[in-house]
């Protein structure tokens, strides 16, 4: 298949298109029926009529965007009329509800005349809450703009103007930071003063540098004030002073914007600009002058494209999702330039942090870290909606276009990290515990020298989750930390070999396991292992809990835990689960890592620990046992004798969970086939623990759900054990150590002996 082929291809698929419409409301009976349509539909438009404020509450408005073209100006073809630029469109569509969950309907006007376009977008705005340019050519788009933000109480944004402003806008900052200049000394040469460029050389100047420092060419040559064909936009940004052309005018300047055609600059005028140039050649497919070309003649340069093919791409798509979904949420008027300069330092500011493993993955990354070759986010890093959208409810309260100012901006962030990140809704309760615990959880963790490790512990120190220990020889921890651009401040490194505490831990491993063959000398190789070492600080009170397993067997973390901390007090054994979290619903899995095959007592105690760990994390379990038979259906089969017996100790032992069982899978998460079928199951609502009858079923389980569906799993979690231990598994990103530590942070008891740390180890 050739390469004009494949978007082709793509687009066609088999359902012609990007888009589709789904419904958020059930329509499955008559009663359905009346309540979505007439009569009782009749009912909610009563109610709008009387108060319009209600479409928020009652209708889509709220979450809605008409991105609107009337093709003139699509991409690098021109003007190729609306229906050709419907594809983009569509790919608009899905970006906004990829990135912010922002629902949209493309709109493709046959309108040549600034009153036409002004006109049909006046008169569909009313269902939607905000409006988003695309596509129209210069100087229309700008009197469009101007007019519709007149006319209409909802935003309206030109994203080939301030899209592109913002994320080269915050480019140019970093760009700026890493060269150490200052933005008012710098002089900006532009390649190009349509839309795009106006945009970005104004809000450059609300950032600081000076009207007079910024020379712009277009295809007539220096926009000078002298000059009679130049409409508004441009004449506010003439030069009065005179360049024969850009060659002449990029001798000496700091900072090239190309958002022209490609090849219009070579290597011989950039290689007579200041030292450490900034150069942002954004045409595209075909760069102002080739990076490679770029590279070669200005190796001080930082360079950013257009292009995802290189370093430092200027992305639209790092700007409106984010804008938008901020201006929605506070019912913004319009968007100001102070939402957009509050856009473009969030930007800015999320380039100087830790890049997260999703991003990396993404993009086929090892590492990527703040300087020349990274000063804007990813498109793909899903921090940008966290950062961005706040910054900009936040400035729309401050410039007085909120109708709805959001209120606590820190739990806005929260909701916000819902849409990017499901895990966090259903550790937000062991997050705010492991927060509000005095003194803070002390966890160590036995790879201490782990990249990954490393970058988790940041994130815990930053967000008040835990004290980090790292495990490991010291240096090499720093020398790493150094590599991850990770601080260690108030982190603790505790080093395994001659360790403060290594005489008294070997000591009391010895006493422990005296009578199980472990000599003094094997009590001490044992601490060698990192597994041990942390095991042992916990049982010894010099820790809190203990989070190990980073690329190792399981048993190797499991062992030495168990063997060192016991059952906690009250359990039987210990076994594993998975929370599988689902866009709408959430499970617990049990046993998906520890027993083999249980029998009924060990399955009792399986799906009593799985009931706690639901409502660990403020669940009401409802458990399902499950088998490939429904109630007797198979009763001859051992393994099937072997749950229903399970099911009757679990109730004895605890009478008020809501708990049955045996039953299909299918069974337990089908509350109409449960009702029709098996109208006596005691289970009051569909089941959210699943307890499997052997090891093999669940691993198996939880796996393909991982793999198949859209679920994260959050795991494993480690039940019954005497001491708060997190296990990672294999592959684990660095969120997801972060939640395994949560979970054993705010699961560890307080410390049994305070000054145990205080106290010098034995000679």
């Amino acid at each position: 298949m050739t390469e004009r082929q494949d978007p082709l291809s793509y687009h066609a698929g088999n359902r012609p298109g990007k888009i589709e419409v789904v419904a958020t409301k059930p329509l499955a009976t008559q009663r359905d029926l009346s309540l979505a349509y007439t009569p009782g539909v009749a009912e909610v438009c009563r109610a709008i009529q009387r108060d319009p404020n209600l479409a928020y509450q009652y209708t889509a408005k709220g979450n809605l965007v008409a991105v609107v073209t009337n093709g003139t100006a699509v991409l690098g073809l021109g003007d190729i009329g609306a229906l050709a630029g419907k594809p983009v469109m569509e790919g608009k569509a899905n970006l906004f509800k990829k990135f912010a969950d922002i629902d949209v309907f493309d709109i493709e006007l046959d309108a040549r005349t600034v009153d036409e376009i002004v006109n049909a977008v006046k008169a569909l705005a009313p269902g939607f809450g905000g409006i988003n340019l695309e596509d129209i050519k210069a100087p229309e788009c700008f009197e469009v703009e101007r007019r519709l933000q007149e006319l209409l109480s909802i935003p309206v944004f030109h994203d080939d103007q301030h899209g592109t402003a913002i994320i080269s806008a915050a480019a140019l900052l970093n760009a700026a930071e890493l060269t150490q200049r200052k933005l008012p000394d710098m002089k900006v040469v532009f390649s190009g003063a349509g839309a795009a460029a106006l945009s970005c050389a104004e809000l450059y100047v609300d950032l600081g540098v000076q009207r007079s420092n910024i020379v712009m060419f277009d295809a007539h040559g220096l926009v000078h004030e002298s000059r009679t064909d130049l409409f508004a936009a441009q004449r506010a940004l003439a030069s009065s002073r005179r360049y024969a052309n850009i060659g002449e005018a990029l001798v000496g300047a700091d900072t090239l914007i190309g958002l022209s055609v490609g090849g219009v600059v070579d290597a011989s005028m950039i290689a007579r600009m200041a030292p450490r140039p900034i150069i942002f050649a954004m045409a595209n497919p075909d760069p102002e002058i080739p990076y490679e070309v770029a590279r070669r003649a200005r190796p001080d340069a930082i360079l950013a494209t257009g292009r995802s093919d290189y370093p430092n791409q200027v992305n639209n798509v790092l700007g409106f999702p984010f804008v938008f979904r901020g201006a929605l949420d506070c019912r913004a008027t319009s968007i100001t330039q102070e939402m957009l300069v509050a856009a473009t330092h969030a930007l800015a500011e999320l380039a100087r942090y830790d890049v997260p493993d999703k991003v990396l993955a993404a993009y086929g990354l090892s590492n990527l870290t703040f300087g020349d070759d990274y000063i804007i986010p990813k498109p793909f890093d899903p921090r940008v909606l966290i950062h961005v959208a706040p910054a900009v409810a936040d400035a729309a309260a401050k410039s007085g276009v909120a109708r709805a100012p959001i209120a606590n901006l820190d739990d806005y962030r929260e909701r916000l990290h819902l849409l990017v990140e499901r895990a966090r809704g259903i550790m937000q309760p062991l997050i705010e515990r492991a927060r509000t615990t005095t003194p803070r959880k002390r966890l160590v963790f036995a790879d201490g020298s782990s990249p990954h490790i490393q970058r988790a512990a940041q994130i815990l120190m930053d967000e008040g989750i835990c004290t980090p220990v790292l495990l490991g020889d010291p240096d090499r921890i720093a020398a790493q930390a150094e590599r991850s651009h990770i601080t260690l401040d108030g982190m603790e490194l505790e080093p395994v070999i001659n360790g403060k505490y290594a005489q008294e831990l070997a000591h009391s491993l010895w006493q422990m396991r005296a009578r199980k063959g472990m000599t003094l000398q094997a009590a001490r190789s044992s601490l060698r292992q990192h597994a041990w070492y942390a095991a042992m600080m916990v049982r010894e009170g010099l820790a809190d809990g203990m989070v190990g397993g980073l690329n190792r067997p399981y048993k190797l973390t499991i062992g030495p835990a168990l063997q060192a901390l016991g059952l906690r007090h009250g359990s039987r054994l210990v076994s594993g689960a998975y929370a599988m979290l689902f866009k709408n619903r959430k499970i617990f899995l049990g046993d998906c890592t520890v027993n083999l095959e249980p029998n009924a007592e060990e399955l009792a105690e399986i799906a009593i620990n799985t009931a706690r760990a639901a409502e660990t994390f403020g669940e009401r379990p409802h458990v399902a046992l499950l088998s490939y038979s429904d109630f007797g259906e198979h009763y001859k089969d051992q393994r099937v004798r072997v749950v229903r017996d399970a099911v009757e100790i679990v109730r004895r032992r605890w009478p008020e969970l809501d708990v049955d069982g045996e039953m299909q899978a299918d069974t337990a998460l089908d509350r109409n086939k449960m009702e029709a079928n098996f109208p006596f199951c005691t289970l009051s609502q569909s089941a959210n623990v699943l307890i499997f009858p052997d090891l093999t079923s669940g691993n198996i389980a939880y796996k393909l759900l991982v793999k198949l569906t859209d679920a994260e799993a959050l795991g494993p979690l480690v039940l019954g054990i005497g001491g708060a231990v997190g296990i990672i598994p294999v592959g684990a990103t660095v969120n997801e150590i972060v939640n395994i530590a949560t979970y054993a942070a705010a699961q560890a008891p307080a410390r049994r002996i305070e000054a145990l740390s205080l106290r010098p180890s034995p000679v």
